[in-house]
Order: C-alpha cells, then structure tokens, then sequence
C-alpha cells in the first residue's frame, strides 16, 4: 500500500508524521565470500509502523469494517503472536492510527492559526485541510467516520468523537475572531452556530466518501460550499 499521507503532499509514517521519516528495510551483509540472498530485517520501530500501515491499507477494501488479528497477521506473514509483540491489542493498534490522524491534522491546524489572520480564512483552511487528509487516507476515513471502530473497544469511539469536538471548538474560536471582525454584535452565537454547521458537513462529506467506496470525494464541490456556508 501507499504511505499514509498528510494534506501537505508529503508521505508520512503512523509514527513519523511530517518529519519525513520512511519505514525502510535495513538489510544484513551477506558473510564474506558467500553468494547467499541478504535477509531484510525490520529496524526496531518499523515493525509497529508496518503494521499501522497495512491495519490502514486494509480498512480501504470493501467490506473491511471488521478485520481480525489473524486476517492482519496473514497479511503481514507474520504469526498473530508477532503482532501482540508490538501492541497488546487490537484496540492499541487503532489507538495508533488515531493518534497519526491527531498529530497530522492539529500539527497543520496550528500552522493555519499562527499564519492566517483573517477568521473566516482560518476556518476554511481547517475544513479543507480535513476533507484533503480524509481523501489521500481512504482507510482512515473509516476510522475517523466511526465504521471501523463499532465493533472495537468503545474509547476509541469516545476519543474520535473528542478529535471532531476539538475541530469544532478551533472553528468556533476563528469564527469568533471572524464575526468580531465584521462588527457582529452577537460573535459568540455567530461563531457557535456556524462551526457546528462546519463540523458536520466535515463528518457528512467524510462519511459519503466512506460509504460510496471511496468514489464521491470529500473535496467535491468544496470551495463553493465554503464560501457559500463562511460567506
């Protein structure tokens, strides 16, 4: 499969986000005067990383809303013991996409906010950065619309639904700065309302793009309906 990738257009790693980081294949010397095939070895992390990408690369096929540890361990050749080597479960696994899709996405949150000064264009930005990351991360989107996660543990259900609550609270505070720009007399009301319309036509946009097969694009007809919803 493909590398995870942030909306940047730079290919990250579950553990490695922006840094750049590859899971490479570390080779061992074959002994002098031998003409034996080198044996690849992962390098200590790269397993977990292996493993983060393949659980994601899976959850990309139909009918992928439940996998299993051995259904993952065939695909990687590995024994299921090798796996709970690198994570004592399941649900940790997940944890691990969820915590690439955190540190991707508010890492680029931050960056819009320190850069950005209008409100309206923070705001924006944020939904177009998430609806961007959910279309190069197809496997994610299943995780971040819930499908993966209805027959897993339910914290994590709990915590993605604390990743969309932390979205709409950054979008109330930019459109907050953005009705106070304008001279709304109301800019708390203003900025409440419309983020929560934001967030759930970013969950909506997200959700048709997981449960049309990965067909109708979260980006589709993006930047006319944000200038008409932020206008």
């Amino acid at each position: 499969m493909a590398p995870m990738s942030d909306p940047s257009d730079n290919d990250i790693s579950a553990e490695a986000t922006s840094s750049g980081v590859d899971a490479e294949v570390a080779q061992t010397e074959a002994a002098p005067g031998k003409a034996a095939a080198t044996r690849k070895r992962p390098k200590p992390g790269e397993r977990r990383v292996q493993i983060l990408q393949t659980l994601a690369g899976m959850l990309e096929q139909p009918g992928a809303e439940r996998i299993t540890t051995a259904a993952l361990a065939a695909k990687l050749d590995v024994s299921e013991a090798a796996l709970y080597r690198h994570f004592a479960s399941k649900a940790q696994m997940f944890e691990g996409l969820i915590e690439f899709i955190e540190s991707s996405v508010f890492t680029l949150v931050n960056q819009i906010t320190e850069r950005e000064t209008s409100g309206a264009a923070q705001a924006q930005r944020i939904v177009a950065l998430i609806l961007q990351f959910g279309e190069k991360n197809p496997g994610m989107v299943r995780v971040m619309v819930g499908d993966a996660l209805v027959f897993e543990h339910e914290r994590l259900t709990v915590r993605m639904n604390q990743f969309f609550d932390r979205v709409e609270s950054q979008l109330r505070q930019s459109l907050r700065q953005a009705a106070e720009q304008a001279g709304s007399m109301t800019p708390t009301v203003d900025a409440g309302a419309l983020a929560s319309v934001l967030t759930a036509y970013v969950v909506g946009r997200l959700q048709r793009y997981a449960r049309s097969g990965f067909k109708r694009g979260p980006t589709e007809h993006m930047d006319a309906a944000l200038q008409r919803l932020t206008a």
